[in-house]
């Protein structure tokens, strides 16, 4: 009987210890608090009782609880709630018996039907969401370009099943390497279409002839007819790398700004740009250039890399970044990449992902 018990339970925990099952519960319901709460005022108001404001609260998180249900689901809920909640009574009247433990039963029925209803939905969206992350999976390169005297990693990690995060590095000609970082407004399948979206243009637009300028310049205004008036816009890091030379050109669209650590162990960012993808048309972007040394180190980074929270809501920060930075002296691009995820995943713990996040790390070899 206990070794059955021991199977039952290794099958339902999968494996996981107690203690990281606490953990990942005590993060799913601290992150769904944070999806209902997200516009109720938990404030104390002036005048208010303690009671008072935590039945305040209490209600308007029933409240955000039911309006995320279908009108039916609504009803049967509060059907259930009610037929659980009320006391026992018991009434006979001739042939007439009435005991309301049966309607305790019935009420437990229609939120485990509820509940069987919701995970079918869940089950089925998971099942869409998954096809989604295949074609996105199949649209993001798969491996780094090999290019002479150059190493290049990237990962992605989306917060939920697919991303709103794109990455890219490939050669628009026989001597320069076009390197992209982006990062779409927004989560989930939004998102990802406009992050299709922005692939599919980008890999057009670049085998065009033109410069840098010309070329963020004409996604710029593909971006701006996509993005609903501004609403959906796209911060972005472009570059351009003559392997040969080691010359980097760059505009930064508005997003996170990269670092260059030097062998010498010198710290560069690069700002020169404009706004991000998707705001104003006629907006120039200003480009900016450096030379990328031997021994030189490269990190292009989404928000959701520095922006990552612990349990207490601390979050990475840059300060973190550039520390991991200083210790990848004479890594290649893969383990210097492996070093600063994971600097990241002891930091957070438990903690769940809340934003998207992808890195791009590029490294001169030294000799």
């Amino acid at each position: 009987m206990l070794g059955k018990l021991r199977v039952f339970w290794q099958r339902v925990s999968e494996g996981v210890a107690v203690q990281q099952l606490w953990a990942q519960i005590h993060a799913d319901a601290r992150m769904s608090y944070q999806l209902y709460a997200k516009d109720i005022d938990s404030t104390r108001q002036e005048g208010e009782s303690g009671w008072g404001r935590i039945w305040r609260v209490a209600r308007g998180l029933f409240w955000a609880m039911m309006m995320k249900l279908s009108p039916p689901r609504r009803v049967l809920l509060l059907i259930a709630l009610i037929t659980l909640v009320l006391p026992r009574i018991q009434f006979a009247r001739g042939d007439v018996n009435i005991d309301s433990t049966a309607l305790h039963f019935w009420g437990a029925l229609i939120l485990l039907g509820l509940l069987l209803l919701e995970l079918a939905d869940r089950v089925t969206m998971k099942r869409d969401l998954e096809i989604a992350r295949e074609i996105q999976s199949w649209l993001m390169p798969s491996s780094a370009p090999t290019v002479a005297g150059y190493d290049i990693a990237f990962a992605s990690r989306p917060a939920n099943t697919v991303a709103g995060d794109y990455y890219d590095a490939f050669f628009r000609n026989d001597e320069t390497l076009l390197v992209v970082v982006a990062d779409v407004a927004g989560k989930s399948i939004p998102a990802a279409l406009l992050t299709a979206t922005l692939q599919a243009s980008l890999r057009t637009l670049a085998a065009l002839p033109g410069s840098l300028p010309e070329l963020v310049d004409r996604v710029n205004r593909f971006a701006c007819e996509q993005s609903l008036g501004g609403r959906r816009f796209t911060t972005a890091f472009l570059a351009e790398l003559e392997p040969a030379t080691g010359r980097f050109t760059y505009i930064n669209a508005g997003h996170n700004l990269p670092v260059l650590r030097r062998a010498s162990g010198v710290t560069e960012r690069f700002e020169a740009g404009g706004l991000p993808l998707g705001i104003s048309a006629g907006r120039k972007y200003e480009s900016g250039a450096t030379t990328i040394e031997r021994g030189d180190l490269l990190l292009i980074f989404t928000d959701g890399l520095v922006e990552a929270e612990d349990m207490q809501s601390v979050e990475y920060g840059e300060e973190r970044m550039l520390k991991q930075m200083g210790s990848l002296n004479n890594l290649d691009a893969k383990e210097a990449l492996s070093r600063i995820m994971s600097s990241v995943d002891v930091f957070v713990g438990a903690a769940r992902q809340h934003d998207d996040i992808t890195c791009l790390v590029l490294r001169r070899s030294s000799s």
